[in-house]
């Protein structure tokens, strides 16, 4: 009786061991499987990224890494999708992408890149540095972040250079409000302007008339004291500029009014011009 037991326990061993190599068989094949099928999705979506489809490659590249998620191809696939959008200037589709892969892939060794893609994405969308602030501040972000966790990378080094166009466009949009205020007479908020240029964009090419406007706007309202404070911070930082000349006069003769020029045709966007220098 003792021996028919060890027999039934024998062959319950076997046929359980038998089972759990046929589950492990079946789940290899069936990983296989998808990994085929997510290799395919992939490489279907770099076919229509070549024939210039980025729609539809982006949701092939989405299928590859929904159909494998726990591969390595998978946040791959996820950041290609991410360029396809922006390869083509669909910047807010790439924008969505970015943000999904830097909150699901939290330790992938790109994050740099997409940070990268993420900063452009916003910047690519500047048009014009009086109606972009969003755009503009986002993008100042982002660079930022690159710069302060990845140093040591390609990407910052176009970062720092880019962020200090944006400091050049939020200094002229600041330079733009305070003429609007100058045009139309309102001092004060004219004051308030050009003060915020000479304190957070004094590394920018508009801090030098920032400073004269200043001391003209002073004289105007007859804060004299004030005025010589901003001519001697000129002179002594831009003593050869054109606008520490405009400053002299100012000071050195009868200054009565100053002078508009409401006819005078519109400066050139400067988003332009600094994009001309990415070419």
């Amino acid at each position: 009786m003792k021996f028919h037991l060890v027999y039934l326990i024998i062959a319950l061993i076997l046929l359980n061991t038998s089972c759990s190599k046929e589950k492990e068989k079946i789940s290899i094949i069936e990983e296989e499987n998808l990994e085929m099928q997510m290799i395919k999705a992939y490489n279907e979506g770099l076919k229509e990224l070549e024939r210039g489809d980025p729609v539809y490659a982006a949701k092939k590249f989405n299928e590859a890494e929904l159909l494998y998620p726990q591969s390595i191809w998978a946040p791959r696939a996820a950041l290609m999708a991410s360029y396809s959008y922006f390869s083509f200037l669909y910047y807010s589709d790439a924008v969505l992408e970015l943000e999904k892969f830097l909150d699901k892939y939290k330790n992938h060794p790109r994050r740099d890149y997409a940070y990268y893609l993420l900063a452009l994405s916003h910047y690519d969308q500047i048009i014009d540095e009086t109606k972009d602030l969003n755009e503009i501040l986002k993008a100042k972000k982002y660079f930022k972040i690159i710069i302060q966790r990845y140093p040591d990378t390609e990407f910052a080094i176009d970062s720092r250079y880019k962020l200090e166009l944006i400091e050049e466009l939020l200094a002229s949009k600041e330079m733009y409000l305070a003429r609007y205020y100058v045009e139309r007479e309102k001092w004060i908020p004219a004051i308030n302007r050009f003060k915020k240029v000479a304190e957070d964009y004094d590394e920018t090419i508009y801090i030098e008339e920032a400073l004269h406007r200043l001391v003209e706007l002073h004289y105007k309202i007859g804060l004299i004291d004030e005025s010589k404070k901003y001519a001697v911070l000129l002179g002594y930082n831009y003593q050869s500029s054109k606008w520490y000349e405009e400053t002299y006069k100012v000071l050195n003769k009868d200054y009565v009014k100053i002078s508009k020029n409401k006819n005078k045709a519109k400066e050139d966007s400067i988003i332009k011009k600094f994009k001309d220098l990415l070419k």
